[in-house]
């Protein structure tokens, strides 16, 4: 059931029958998911792991479908509500099949595999020359066109990054395992470099200063990172170093640059007013260009949050970002009472969520991620491996009770009692 899972994260990320028309025709992933939620059926070792973050799913769920429902825009958003539940259908295979820490960790690594080969086959087909001209540049996309756009490409990169010290601290793959994580990362920084997107090398950057500054030789980092970053800067072609150069002088770009990044606060101008007008479940999800007449989205997370879902998606998304605080918290209790194995996957992964969850809230000021599949396998990640985690703590043996005084009393003289 495990690898089926990870067969589906790849026909979801990589998404081969939207850059092979022939297999979209046979709709290889509604196929793939079918036979899936067959095999879950007749799965034995299926569990329901209790958590109050599946109830804020279920909570933004209910939001989805009644601003969906209330929307004067229905049609508009049925493919975007469609897709989204099919992210749900996945979180509930994942989160009733996955209960222990063998089966966590190969999800996790089959994850970053998975992202390891869809940067691949996407700079494969950038250096064959496939990729976008916008704002003036030539800029790296994904292969598949769902989330290949330059923003949504170098975004996803960004959120899967907090993996890759987690699995270097653990030791994952030994010697060969190291090289594979040192790749990996290389490959996630070039991407983000060439698909010419600000807001991911915003991520990109607070990322590397968020973990150089919690290293214990942060200042040996720093100052290989001040080296470094000029060195990769220079290295850009001149395009892509003024699109960069952009983000702290909006002059030296052209004017639908300055436009773009000025479109962010217009987004979330935007939303407010849209949920002026609609305060309970705003315009549906997926209705921002109709309701705003705008031919782009809303690039931000919170105006997107407010426009399209209303008071019900202010509520339930802040109960999601609660629930992921309060696992997070109960995750690092539980770590401060196993100190023996630190390092171990299992207690490295909650990290990495938290710090992918805050990489979205950082990253949704300029990027409309709600229905983001981040949100729900990240959730699933936090949720199992904070199971893991407690039932590894009830496996340590209880310790040995204090001996009454009176039982020293019944020891002969010169005897000493110890419990070692």
């Amino acid at each position: 059931m495990h690898l089926l899972l990870i067969g589906y994260m790849f026909l979801f990320i990589d998404r081969p029958f939207e850059v092979w028309p022939w297999l979209g025709d046979l709709h290889v992933e509604r196929v793939y998911m079918l036979f899936t939620m067959g095999v879950w059926l007749i799965h034995s070792g299926k569990r329901w792991i209790p958590n109050p973050q599946h109830l804020a799913y279920a909570g933004l769920a209910f939001a989805v479908l009644a601003c969906w429902a209330m929307s004067p825009w229905m049609d508009r958003s049925q493919p975007l509500v469609e897709d989204w539940f099919k992210i749900v259908v996945f979180y509930g295979l994942l989160v009733t099949t996955v209960h222990d820490e063998k089966g966590l960790k190969k999800i996790v690594v089959g994850f970053v595999f998975v992202m390891g080969l869809y940067l691949t086959h996407s700079l494969r087909e950038y250096i064959g020359g496939r990729h976008t001209y916008r704002m003036g540049i030539s800029r790296m996309i994904g292969v598949d066109s769902t989330l290949g756009d330059p923003n949504s490409f170098g975004a996803s990169i960004v959120y899967s990054l907090p993996f890759v010290p987690a699995l270097w601290r653990s030791g994952w793959g030994g010697r060969r395992g190291r090289y594979l994580i040192g790749g990996y990362a290389a490959l996630c920084a070039l991407c983000i470099l060439l698909t010419g997107s600000r807001g991911s090398l915003l991520g990109l950057l607070l990322f590397a200063m968020i973990l150089i500054l919690g290293h214990r030789k942060r200042f040996l980092w720093l100052m290989i990172f001040a080296a470094a970053a000029p060195i990769a800067f220079v290295a850009l072609p001149d395009s892509l170093q003024n699109r960069f150069e952009t983000i702290i002088n909006p002059d030296v770009g052209p004017a639908n640059a300055k436009e773009s990044g000025e479109g962010r606060i217009e987004g979330l101008l935007n939303g407010f007013s849209l949920w002026s007008s609609s305060p309970l479940s705003g315009v549906g999800p997926g209705a921002w260009r109709p309701a705003t007449g705008s031919g782009v989205e809303s690039h931000n997370l919170y105006g997107q949050i407010l426009g399209e879902l209303g008071s019900l998606g202010v509520l339930a998304f802040g109960a999601v970002v609660g629930c992921f605080a309060w696992n997070l918290y109960r995750c690092r209790a539980l770590r401060k009472e196993m100190p023996a194995r630190p390092n171990d996957l299992i207690a490295q992964i909650p990290g990495a969520v938290g710090l992918s969850v805050f990489l979205l809230l950082f990253m949704g000021n300029f990027g409309h991620n709600l229905f983001r599949f981040t949100w729900l396998w990240y959730g699933g990640f936090l949720i199992i491996a904070r199971h893991c985690l407690e039932l590894r703590l009830a496996e340590v043996p209880e310790p040995l009770a204090e001996v009454e005084a009176e039982e020293f009393d019944e020891l002969p003289e010169g005897w000493v009692y110890h419990t070692g």
